[in-house]
């Protein structure tokens, strides 16, 4: 199991930038993926990146160019830096986990509780 804790959101204007960072209890080298998910008022949940075990990165398109994730070389801390925000980047941002076997991330199923980041125009 791995407990999860984000910090560093806030409010920014439209153009600025952020950095998440998201403290987990263990390392997470090759035997975990981790990710970074948000949630919008009045909308589901969605991945915005994720770095698997071999640390291959993904980011979803709305994102692409923006946003990069990373890990400190412990592997116990996962980053989100945020540049060029708009507004519609406004939601709930979640750190998550899931195993890494077989090549792949089986569920994202260890959470943290959250950080708010509020755009303005």
């Amino acid at each position: 199991q791995v407990q999860l804790v984000e910090s560093g959101g806030g409010a920014v204007q439209a153009g600025g930038s952020l950095r998440l960072s998201c403290t987990a209890s263990r390392h997470t080298y090759g035997t975990y993926c981790m990710g970074w998910f948000r949630q919008a008022p009045g909308k589901g949940r969605a991945d915005i990146a994720t770095i698997d075990g071999d640390s291959r990165t993904r980011y979803a398109d709305s994102v692409k160019g923006r946003f990069a994730i990373s890990q400190d070389n412990a592997k116990t801390t996962l980053y989100l830096q945020m540049n060029s925000l708009k507004p519609e980047d406004t939601a709930m941002y979640y750190c998550a986990a899931s195993v890494f076997s077989g090549g792949v991330c089986v569920a994202f199923n260890y959470w943290g509780q959250g950080t708010q980041v509020t755009v303005s125009s």
